[in-house]
């Protein structure tokens, strides 16, 4: 344990613009243990585990209440490239689409692969995610595989942002339920957008607008 890890109540601060690799790897080996993380993304911060890790991924379900049968996860990958490991093959324009959108606040349902641990998928079906912020670029290289991650955020009664985009307040509200907090400055407050495309280019769906914009993928809503 570094002096970077205050492990009574595991806040890690990492730089956002250059993260810190000595740090990194704190938090790759909390993954890689079977912990459960809150960490910073282009849009809000997310949770997050191991997505090989069956335990990890139950218990980041557990956190947030999800039945498994029913509530997706996403796969949050280092490059586009992981669409060819984790979904099936696909056309050649939604696949062009994609490529356009990663890196970047847009979340893609997908038809799973066999390569997609049974223990994650919903309906056969992964939602695939390349962030484009560079602490969780830096996990994913070095954890050697996504992580399953889903929003920290969800509104309740008394909602207060404060909670969701500040790390530390984010620790004083979820730090007792996770392994680790990651300090990466503020959140934002807008979501990814969510694509379901897992019928293919023709059938896609819009499930959540958020920051992502539609037009930037020539996307017209009617």
């Amino acid at each position: 344990m570094t002096d970077s890890l205050n492990s009574a109540n595991m806040l890690v601060k990492l730089n956002p613009g250059k993260p810190e690799i000595d740090k990194v790897l704190e938090v790759v080996k909390c993954l890689k243990d079977g912990g459960v993380i809150i960490y910073p993304t282009d849009s809000v911060y997310g949770l997050g585990c191991d997505i090989t890790h069956k335990k990890a991924v139950e218990k980041l379900r557990r956190i947030k209440q999800l039945d498994p049968e029913r509530a997706s996860l996403t796969c949050v990958c280092e490059s586009v490239k992981c669409v060819g490991t984790y979904a099936k093959k696909l056309s050649t324009p939604l696949y062009k689409m994609i490529k356009q959108a990663f890196p970047g606040p847009y979340t893609f349902i997908l038809p799973a692969s066999k390569r997609v641990p049974k223990h994650f998928q919903t309906r056969n079906t992964v939602g695939i995610r390349v962030v484009d912020h560079p602490i969780p670029k830096e996990i994913v290289h070095y954890l050697g595989n996504p992580i399953a991650s889903i929003s920290l955020m969800q509104p309740e009664e008394g909602f207060d942002w404060d909670y969701y985009t500040d790390p530390h307040l984010i620790q004083e509200k979820f730090g007792p339920k996770v392994d680790m907090v990651i300090d990466g400055g503020y959140g934002n407050m807008i979501p990814s957008t969510v694509i379901d495309c897992s019928e293919g280019l023709e059938f896609l769906t819009i499930v959540r607008q958020g920051m992502g914009e539609l037009e930037h993928l020539g996307i017209e809503l009617v």
